[in-house]
């Protein structure tokens, strides 16, 4: 429990669909405006998704980025990290081509190709918004998530390398990080490592105290000193293991990205905000304190949001 915690805010994800809460921001007013009262609450790293602004599709398409990432930058220094997640359901150049046109300081990187199960959550509805989204989360019974080591290759050369861009390697089970450990032998991969821990979702590890404590000790293993953690839960879990993840000395990630409700009951959160603000008054009850964007880019080694292309 030492250092300042990085929160990241992760605002719209491609997991959650409009119908299932209106405060789901989709259109880049929408983005803009959720980014932005996140920082301002504390989240030093925005991680942006983008989505169709008709549909609340998620999308892929550089104009629909280029819709507010310029107008975040503008009116705030929080970090921008741009997805190259997309979802399971977009071929890897249409995953790619925002993070290229906007050769971000921070971007995500899911560490191998998975089963990304989030079917079970059309079962929770039947008067749907929009007519995409029944049959889009009912799609993921039958596909795969894809990032081979090809894959992981190609995006670590292309953004790493080419345009200075570090990650957040995002980890949903052990072998990721031994992915992780195989790339920094390799030197494709340098300290310091920012890794995600991803927890409960269908087809990686489950959300636990017990996973988290697993995911730590195999990092730790394998990775040494060379890496600093972040910690994701899915859903009802998301703020004991974050809260738990800040007590193990990791940051913390939030968001409606990855839970639509205020953890409290089942009351549906107003805003990307009130995650945050949540997750920051808990860890300042705890004595610590949060990290500005500066400390988590000096933390992270980030190129500076002057190095950017929008």
């Amino acid at each position: 429990m030492t250092g300042k915690i990085i929160i990241t805010c992760a605002l719209t994800g491609s997991i959650h669909t409009p119908t299932m809460s209106p405060h789901l921001p989709v259109t880049p007013d929408d983005i803009t405006t959720q980014a932005l009262t996140a920082a301002s609450a504390g989240a030093a790293i925005l991680h942006l998704h983008a989505r169709d602004p008709e549909t609340g599709m998620p999308s892929a398409r550089a104009e629909h980025f280029m819709g507010f990432l310029p107008r975040i930058k503008q009116a705030s220094d929080a970090v921008i990290n741009i997805s190259t997640g997309g979802s399971s359901q977009m071929a890897l150049e249409e995953r790619l081509a925002p993070a290229l046109a906007a050769q971000p300081e921070m971007c995500s990187l899911n560490m191998g190709s998975m089963n990304f199960g989030i079917f079970p959550l059309a079962d929770r509805y039947d008067d749907w918004k929009h007519p995409w989204e029944e049959p889009f989360l009912r799609a993921t019974k039958d596909v795969v998530f894809k990032n081979t080591f090809s894959d992981i290759e190609h995006i670590l050369t292309t953004l790493g390398k080419g345009y200075g861009t570090r990650f957040e390697f995002e980890c949903y089970d052990a072998g990721h990080i031994q992915t992780v450990a195989y790339y920094l032998k390799q030197g494709l991969i340098k300290p310091p490592i920012f890794i995600q821990f991803v927890l409960g979702i269908l087809g990686g590890i489950d959300a636990s105290p017990e996973s988290l404590t697993f995911l730590k000790a195999t990092a730790d293993r394998l990775l040494g000193d060379t890496f600093r953690f972040s910690v994701l839960a899915a859903g009802r879990h998301q703020m004991r293991l974050a809260t738990m993840g800040a007590v193990m000395g990791g940051h913390v990630r939030v968001g409606l990205e990855d839970n639509l409700t205020t953890g409290a009951g089942r009351a549906l959160a107003p805003d990307n905000a009130h995650q945050v603000s949540r997750i920051r008054r808990i860890i300042e009850e705890m004595g610590l304190e949060i990290a500005t964007p500066q400390e988590a880019r000096e933390m992270l080694a980030l190129k500076g949001g002057d190095r950017v292309a929008f």
